[in-house]
């Protein structure tokens, strides 16, 4: 009997608790209390990633002291530079379609690569390294079917200008020229806009940025614009004016 009687209060004191127990956790999840610290907590988590210009990534590479770090929207180091290469937060296929499941994600746009003391790493937005590279991990890219551009450069006399390929016929009448050869060097940037591509130009031994209408967008004052991938990748060029010094400039002109 007695043995009952214990079994029994055993039995209450369970019961007991597991119900105090779940009647603690649903205030804790659903009460506007909560739901408050949550709101107000969300801010504070993205403070430092501000979005000043929406087309352009949150984080963007900077050189300082000869390493690379990132920068916010407003230039101020988020990640420290301590990286002989950092690029920018994208995708890179090889881990996206590794034998590896486990590595797979750090494959996404949520991460970027970079390299300190010629090892490669993956990085979050929070500077912390999450992966190392290895050759066994990477899988083969996916085949993308090319998109053919629609305008390329053409010479003439020496000088360089633009045409649409599908409408040029005759190099004798101007009016087949999307831009008529004025240009010491033109270049077609990668892009996703194949009807509206940016353009690095040279005139006068200065280098700027102009679109398939001659309009100019980063003004001829550099004396180098790399013909990378910083404008499909980030919407941003690569820019110098000492030929050394390299840094990021959107498409106003405004240094980062």
């Amino acid at each position: 009997m007695k043995n009952v009687v214990q079994f029994l209060c055993v039995f209450i004191s369970v019961f007991i608790f597991s119900q105090t127990k779940s009647v603690k956790k649903l205030p804790i999840k659903n009460t506007p209390k909560t739901a408050v610290k949550k709101i107000t907590g969300t801010p504070k988590k993205t403070s430092d990633l501000p979005v000043v210009n929406a087309e352009l990534p949150l984080l963007i590479p900077k050189k300082k002291d000869g390493n690379f770090g990132y920068v916010n929207q407003k230039g101020k180091f988020i990640i420290q530079p301590e990286y002989h290469i950092a690029v920018f937060f994208y995708e890179d296929c090889n881990l996206l379609n590794s034998p590896n499941e486990k590595v797979r994600k750090f494959g996404t746009a949520d991460y970027a690569t970079v390299e300190k003391d010629e090892i490669s790493y993956r990085i979050n937005k929070k500077g912390k390294r999450v992966y190392k590279f290895k050759k066994e991990d990477l899988g083969q890219c996916a085949h993308k079917e090319y998109v053919q551009q629609l305008f390329q450069a053409y010479t003439m006399n020496g000088f360089f200008g633009i045409i649409e390929k599908a409408k040029f016929r005759n190099a004798q009448d101007y009016r087949d020229f999307q831009i008529y050869p004025q240009y010491e060097y033109l270049y077609i940037l990668e892009g996703d806009d194949v009807a509206n591509p940016m353009i690095v130009a040279s005139k006068n031994d200065t280098f700027g940025v102009i679109d398939v209408n001659n309009n100019i967008i980063i003004p001829f004052e550099y004396s180098d614009i790399k013909r990378n991938f910083s404008w499909k990748l980030g919407k941003m060029f690569d820019v110098s004016k000492d030929g050394k010094n390299y840094y990021y400039v959107d498409s106003k002109n405004k240094t980062y």
